[in-house]
């Protein structure tokens, strides 16, 4: 439970990892120091992509969407990766993750609709105040929040502060991004009219299901 609100429609097992087995290491996707082969989405009237003096990757407050998009190689499945993004002001989403599913994309978002929706964009064509991934929660500006999503072929998993907030079955679902977010693709972080501070990016593989 987050918010107060229980997730509606979706399943709450699908587990990966063995549990006696080592969990694979965290990659980091930021050092702190530079942006390294992440790159500033060109959205258009985006806000400025800086790394603060204590090491933040804060994305500034634009007209409509800012961000960055990685350029480097990532895997398309079986991946968690892991982020803490704070809102520093704004009043719309400061954290927009886009992730590959498959062949497809999605984002998560993260304060999204004047600040309090989070959910998947898009399933079978609905965007995350649409669907059945919606939660309101109540963000506090300068507070970080610690979030990770799991790839599998099987499910898309999210998890907000270690509380799980999606379990999404992908059997029979259509999944995409909307189309203002496709320069995200295929890894991006994004915000609305909204400043955010990014630190401790990091991925990690998952061993492939079994039989």
């Amino acid at each position: 439970m987050v918010g107060g609100l229980c997730l509606i429609g979706c399943l709450t097992t699908g587990a990966r990892v063995d549990a006696a087995e080592p969990a694979p290491e965290w990659r980091s996707l930021f050092d702190g120091r530079q942006l390294g082969q992440w790159k500033p989405t060109p959205f258009g009237g985006e806000g400025e992509v800086s790394i603060t003096e204590d090491g933040l990757l804060r994305v500034a407050r634009g007209a409509d969407l800012s961000g960055v998009t990685w350029q480097g190689e990532f895997p398309s499945q079986d991946f968690e990766i892991a982020l803490e993004a704070r809102r520093i002001d704004g009043s719309d989403f400061f954290c927009g993750l886009t992730f590959p599913v498959g062949e497809d994309h999605c984002s998560l978002i993260l304060g999204g609709w004047g600040g309090g929706v989070i959910g998947l964009s898009c399933i079978d064509g609905d965007d995350a105040a649409n669907n059945a991934t919606m939660q309101i929660v109540s963000f506090e500006d300068r507070r970080w929040y610690a979030v990770r999503v799991r790839v599998t072929p099987e499910r898309i998993s999210c998890f907000l502060d270690d509380e799980q907030i999606v379990d999404l079955p992908l059997d029979g679902r259509r999944i995409s991004v909307r189309d203002e977010v496709i320069p995200s693709q295929p890894l991006g972080i994004a915000t609305y009219a909204t400043t955010a501070d990014l630190r401790n990016i990091r991925w990690r593989p998952l061993p492939p299901a079994g039989p």
